[in-house]
């Protein structure tokens, strides 16, 4: 038997198991099993620590991220950089950290048209804005505006945006009525909606939401109306998870029966 789960909370709302057992099941991975586990970031290091080989990895969400790349026994580069996992793999000499957020980013935005941009912006500062800010710095990005409700929120983002020679400027979202930059990536959470929501949105921009529970969010609906592109999180989501299949299996994504099973879900 071979064990995957998704870790964080709240986790009941996550469409990584299908995803991922979808993409077992393609694989014919008959003897592999996902599931969803409740976790607080205190309590990652505990249940590491007692888990047997069974286990071969884990999708890492909110708000375990940081712990994730804090506990692992050995670390991509990107994760040090990020301070933050979204991946744990098993090795044989213990937990390797990774972070597929940045694929996921990146693509989310290439498909929606971003081949290249040289100022672009940040709406939030945890973990995912972070890896946000390295794919905008992928795409060309050269000044990147870090929007946020206290300045010091920024200050993880900013250290990413300085290591890779890229310009950081911090805005905050009480002195900021618009976002200039052509494209946005907000990493804003649910309660934040209403904020991001109410920024003045102007035709053309291209405006990326990493949530994708409730689509069309707020956010999204008010980049629609003014005429720019909202790009569903969803997206994020599923390039992110073809990159932890392929990190947690050892084997290339089915990229078409994970889409399957993700559309089906949206379907319903």
């Amino acid at each position: 038997m071979n064990r995957a789960a998704v870790l964080g909370r709240p986790i009941g709302h996550s469409l990584s198991p299908v995803l991922h057992r979808a993409a077992h099941a393609a694989l014919g991975l008959t003897d592999w099993t996902y599931e969803a586990l409740d976790l607080g970031a205190d309590e990652l290091p505990v249940l590491l620590a007692g888990l047997d080989d069974e286990w071969r990895g884990f999708s890492v969400t909110m708000p375990c991220k940081q712990a994730a790349a804090a506990v692992a026994d050995e670390s991509d580069a990107l994760p040090r950089l990020l301070g933050a996992a979204n991946t744990l793999v098993r090795t044989p000499t213990g937990w390797r950290a990774e972070n597929t957020d940045v694929t996921g980013v990146g693509m989310a935005l290439q498909l929606a048209g971003v081949e290249q941009v040289d100022h672009a912006a940040v709406l939030g500062g945890g973990g995912t804005a972070a890896a946000a800010a390295v794919a905008l710095a992928s795409l060309g990005a050269q000044t990147v505006d870090v929007v946020v409700r206290d300045a010091e929120r920024a200050a993880g983002v900013l250290h990413v945006l300085d290591a890779l020679e890229v310009t950081g400027r911090v805005r905050l979202f009480a002195d900021t009525p618009e976002v200039a930059a052509p494209v946005v990536v907000s990493t804003v959470p649910v309660d934040g909606q209403t904020t991001v929501a109410g920024l003045h949105w102007t035709a053309g921009q291209t405006v990326l939401d990493v949530l994708y529970a409730g689509w069309p969010t707020p956010l999204a609906s008010a980049v629609q109306a003014a005429g720019g592109t909202p790009v569903h999180g969803i997206e994020v989501l599923f390039w992110q998870a073809t990159v932890q299949v392929e990190l947690i299996t050892g084997r290339p994504a089915p990229i078409e029966a994970m889409r399957t099973a993700l559309d089906a879900v949206l379907a319903r």
